[in-house]
C-alpha cells in the first residue's frame, strides 16, 4: 500500500508541473469527509413507515413500527467523498473511529475499532476491522484524512449503522422500498359522465385513492387503470401484448368520500413485501359513469420505487430528441426498481441477467446508489436464468460492481462461483465452448456448479426474430465464444484484484489461446468479417458486433468490422443494442452512435415513446413482439452509453481512483451532464463551433481524471485555464496531462 500512495503522489508531481498554474494549489487545511458510506449505502439511518419515509426514531424500529437499513454482514465496509471545490486535493491517510455510543464518538473514543493513521488514498470500500459486531446493535462512526502536505482534516459528522439480528459473512444491504404519493397531471372530462386522469409517466402503484361526490347512494363507478390510452383520450381496454390495463367497479355512497382501490396482480417470480402489498403499472385512470365535477375530484396514486436521487444525474444536448431519449431511460431505472432489484418487467417478475447488466450500467449513470445494482447482480449469481450467454455475463456484472465501487468483498466471496460461470467444463480441444446439443449441457454435476437445476441454452439474442438470421444450431458460435474470451479476461483481472496470481497467468493464458482460436475458426478473410459458426458462411451483425464489443477484432481489421455493423444498421433486440453501442463507440465512431440513439425510425428508442411508453420497453415497438411489457430496464441502454461513451465519462481503476473523460459528441453542437460516481459527481460541458472544441469540467477529490480529446486538424493547440499545455498525441487522439479535483476550461484550437 505504501508503494501504491507514493507512486500516486509521484504522478501528482508530475501533474503539477505539466498544468502549473492553472491551479492554486493545495490550500493549508484540507477537505472535511462528506457523503460518508456505510456498505455502500449514503443513508442508513433511513426509516420509512408503511413504505412512507419518516424521521429516524430507533426506538420505533426496535417495536417493529418502521422499516429500516440494517447492515448484514459482519465486516461492512466505509467509504467517503471529498469535496472537489478544493483544487487538487488527494487523500495520504485516514482513520476512522467506531464507537458504540454517540456520547463515546463525539469524545473521540473508538471503543469498538480505532483504525490509527492509515498510509492510504483509499475512500472507498475500507473494509471494517475491529471487534466483532453485535446483532441489532448501534454503532456510530466518523473518520479524518491527511492530505498531500500531511495536513489533517477535522473529523466528518457522525455516521450511524443497525446491524441485523443474525449477522452473516457477506450479504448486501438495501434500503426498504418506498412509496411516493402522485397526483395528475391532468384531469379532463373527455366525454359525458367520463373522467381521464393522466399522471404523465407510467408508475407501479400499490394504492389509488379516489376523493369523490355522489347524490345518491345507487352510483357506480367503473374506474379503469392502464399504460396506453385510446385517440380519444380513454383508457386503452385493449392495449394488446403484456400492456397492463385493470377494471375495477366502485359503488359510491352519497356525500363526499375517499375510496381505496386496492389492485390485484397474478404474482411472479419477486413477491412484493407485505408492507408495500401488492402493484401494477399504470400512467391513465378513467372514471367511467361519473357524475362529479372533475375539478373538484382528486386522485392520488401511491408509486412504488427503490428509493432513488433525482439531482444525481443530468444529461441536456442540443438534440430534442436525444434528449428525450435520456429521460426515458433515466426514469426507466427508477420506474422499474419497485421490487428492490431488477427483473424483466411486469410478465414475469423474474431477475434475468442480461436486464442486471444492462440496468447496472445504466444505475451507475442515473444515481449514486450501488447496492440496488449489486443485490441484482448478486441474486443472479445462485438463481441463474437458462439462457448461456447470460450465465455468462454474471462475471461481467462482478467485474462491474468492483470497478465503480472499490469494493472487493462481491468478487471475493463469489470467486468460485464466478469462476464456474465461465463455461470452462464446455471447452473443446481448440479452447472454444460449445454449449448447446452437448451431454454437459443438462449433467447435473455441471449445472451444480452454475447453481442450475435443469439445463442451459444459447440465445444469441431475443426475440428470435430479431437474430440478424443468426443461424442457431449445435456448432461452435461466435457469439458465446466472444463471451467466453471476455469472461477469461475479466476473471484475469478479477484474479489479479483478489492477489491471486497464478489464476490471473491461468486467465490471462487461456485468453490468448481463445483468442486465437477464435481468428481461425470465424474470421472470414475474404470479406473480412465474422462468421455466426464453424459451420456456416452467414455472417449476422450479432457475430460482429460481439466481437468488437469484446475485444476480439485485430487493430488492421476494425475499419472493414465497422463498416459491416454499418451496413446492418439496427438489426438486433433492444438487449443487443446496448453491446452494438459499445462496439461503436469502442470502434470511436461518435457520429454513427448519435445516428443510433437519437434516431426516429421504427427501430428506435423514440419509437417507444410515439407508441406511448413513458418506460423503456421489452421491444423497439409492439409489432416486434407481440406479448411485449412497457416496462422492461433492458431497453434502457442510451441511459448509460449516454454518459459512458458519449460524454466519455467512466472509471478506468476501481472505485474511480482514475477516471477517463472522452467526449465523442458526433453532430452535437453542445451538451451537459453530470455523472455520478463513488467519489463525487463528475460535471462536464462541451461544446464545438467550427475548429473550436471547448469543455468546462468539474473533477471530484480525490481522484485523477485522464482528458481525451478528438484531434481536430494538423496542428492541435490545447488551453487549460487559459495556459497552454503540452498534449500527447497518439492514434488520433490527444492526450492531457493528468487532471485532479477542481474546475477546469478546456478549449482545443
Amino acid at each position: 500500500m505504501k508503494y501504491f500512495v507514493k507512486n500516486r503522489l509521484a504522478r501528482h508531481a508530475l501533474f503539477f508541473i505539466g498544468i502549473g498554474c492553472s491551479v492554486s494549489g493545495l490550500s493549508q487545511g484540507t477537505s472535511v469527509p462528506i457523503q460518508l458510506r456505510c456498505d455502500l449505502l449514503l443513508q442508513t439511518d433511513y426509516q420509512s413507515a408503511c413504505g412512507f419515509v419518516v424521521p429516524t426514531e430507533w426506538k420505533a424500529v426496535q417495536s417493529g413500527k418502521h422499516e429500516c437499513v440494517r447492515i448484514l454482514t459482519q465486516t461492512p465496509s466505509f467509504g467517503w467523498n471529498l469535496s472537489g471545490d478544493e483544487p487538487g486535493v488527494m487523500q495520504t491517510a485516514y482513520q476512522i473511529l467506531v464507537a458504540s455510543t454517540e456520547d463515546g464518538l463525539k469524545e473521540n473514543q473508538g471503543d469498538v475499532w480505532d483504525s490509527g493513521k492509515v498510509i492510504s488514498a483509499q475512500s472507498s470500500g475500507i473494509l471494517y476491522g475491529g471487534k466483532p459486531l453485535v446483532g441489532n446493535r448501534l454503532y456510530f462512526w466518523k473518520v479524518r484524512i491527511w492530505n498531500g502536505n500531511q495536513v489533517e482534516s477535522a473529523y466528518s459528522d457522525a455516521a450511524v449503522f443497525l446491524t441485523d439480528r443474525n449477522l452473516q459473512k457477506h450479504a448486501t444491504a438495501r434500503y426498504p422500498l418506498q412509496k411516493q404519493q402522485e397526483i395528475p397531471v391532468c384531469v379532463r372530462n373527455v366525454k359525458d359522465n367520463t373522467l381521464v386522469a393522466d399522471f404523465g409517466k407510467a408508475a407501479f402503484c400499490g394504492q389509488l385513492y379516489l376523493t369523490l361526490t355522489s347524490d345518491s347512494d345507487r352510483d357506480t363507478v367503473v374506474v379503469h387503470t392502464g399504460e396506453a390510452n385510446t385517440p380519444e383520450g380513454t383508457v386503452n381496454r385493449m392495449p394488446g401484448g403484456s400492456i397492463r390495463y385493470c377494471r375495477y367497479s366502485l359503488p359510491l355512497r352519497s356525500g363526499t368520500h375517499t375510496y381505496q382501490i386496492q389492485f390485484r396482480h397474478g404474482g411472479g417470480s419477486i413477491k412484493m413485501p407485505g408492507y408495500i402489498g401488492e402493484v401494477v403499472p399504470f400512467r391513465y385512470v378513467e372514471l367511467e359513469n361519473y357524475r362529479g365535477n372533475a375539478k373538484q375530484a382528486l386522485l392520488v396514486r401511491n408509486a412504488v420505487y427503490y428509493p432513488y436521487n433525482e439531482e444525481a444525474s443530468y444529461f441536456e444536448s442540443s438534440d430534442s430528441v436525444l434528449n428525450q431519449v435520456w429521460e426515458l431511460c433515466k426514469y426507466s431505472v427508477k420506474a422499474t426498481s419497485f421490487t428492490g432489484q431488477f427483473i424483466d418487467g411486469d410478465r414475469e417478475r423474474l431477475p434475468y441477467e442480461g436486464d442486471n447488466y444492462i440496468g447496472q450500467l445504466t444505475a451507475y449513470c442515473v444515481d449514486d446508489e450501488y447496492n440496488l445494482p449489486r443485490y441484482s447482480h448478486e441474486y443472479s449469481i445462485t438463481h441463474p436464468t437458462w439462457p448461456t450467454e447470460w450465465i455468462q455475463i454474471s462475471v461481467m456484472t462482478a467485474w462491474l460492481d468492483y470497478l465503480y465501487t472499490g469494493d472487493l468483498r462481491s468478487i471475493r466471496y463469489y470467486y468460485e462461483d464466478l469462476k464456474a460461470k465461465c463455461l470452462m467444463d464446455f471447452e473443446t480441444e481448440n479452447g472454444l465452448i460449445i454449449v448447446s446439443g452437448t451431454d454437459k449441457q443438462k449433467n447435473p454435476r455441471v449445472m451444480a456448479k452454475i447453481h442450475h437445476k435443469r439445463s442451459i441454452e444459447d440465445i444469441v439474442d431475443w426475440p428470435i426474430t430479431e437474430r440478424d438470421g443468426y443461424v442457431v444450431d449445435n456448432s461452435c458460435k461466435s457469439v458465446i465464444n466472444a463471451y467466453y474470451y471476455r469472461d477469461l479476461i475479466l476473471m484475469s483481472k478479477i484474479a489479479k484484484a483478489l492477489g491471486n496470481v497464478e489464476d490471473m497467468a491461468f486467465y490471462k493464458k487461456k485468453a490468448t489461446h481463445v483468442k486465437k482460436s477464435f481468428q481461425q475458426v470465424f474470421w472470414d478473410k475474404k470479406n473480412k468479417r465474422y462468421r455466426d459458426s464453424d459451420k456456416t458462411e452467414h455472417a449476422s451483425l450479432h457475430a460482429n458486433v460481439f466481437s468488437l464489443a469484446f475485444g476480439l477484432v485485430n487493430e488492421k481489421d476494425k475499419a472493414s468490422v465497422m463498416e459491416y455493423i454499418r451496413s446492418k444498421g439496427m438489426a438486433c433486440s433492444v438487449y443487443v443494442s446496448q453491446f452494438l453501442l459499445e462496439a461503436v463507440y469502442g470502434a470511436e465512431d461518435g457520429k454513427y452512435g448519435l445516428s443510433l440513439m437519437n434516431s426516429t425510425g421504427d427501430r428506435s428508442w423514440y419509437n417507444m415513446i410515439r407508441e406511448g411508453s413513458t418506460v423503456s420497453m421489452e421491444a423497439w415497438g409492439n409489432k416486434y413482439k407481440p406479448n411485449q411489457d412497457w416496462n422492461h430496464i433492458w431497453g434502457a441502454a442510451p441511459g448509460n452509453i449516454i454518459m459512458r461513451e458519449l460524454i466519455g465519462v467512466k472509471p478506468i481503476l476501481p472505485g474511480w481512483n482514475r477516471f477517463q473523460i472522452k467526449p465523442q459528441l458526433g453532430e452535437l453542437k453542445w451538451v451537459k451532464a453530470k455523472v455520478p460516481t463513488i467519489k463525487g459527481a463528475v460535471t462536464v460541458e462541451c461544446s464545438q463551433v467550427g475548429t473550436i472544441f471547448s469543455m468546462e469540467v468539474k473533477i471530484p477529490g480525490n481522484t485523477e481524471a485522464e482528458v481525451i480529446l478528438p484531434v481536430r486538424k494538423d496542428e492541435n493547440r490545447v488551453s487549460v485555464n487559459g495556459k497552454q499545455v503540452k498534449v500527447r498525441l497518439k492514434e488520433g487522439k490527444l492526450f492531457l496531462p493528468v487532471l485532479r479535483s477542481g474546475n477546469y476550461q478546456i478549449v482545443l484550437n
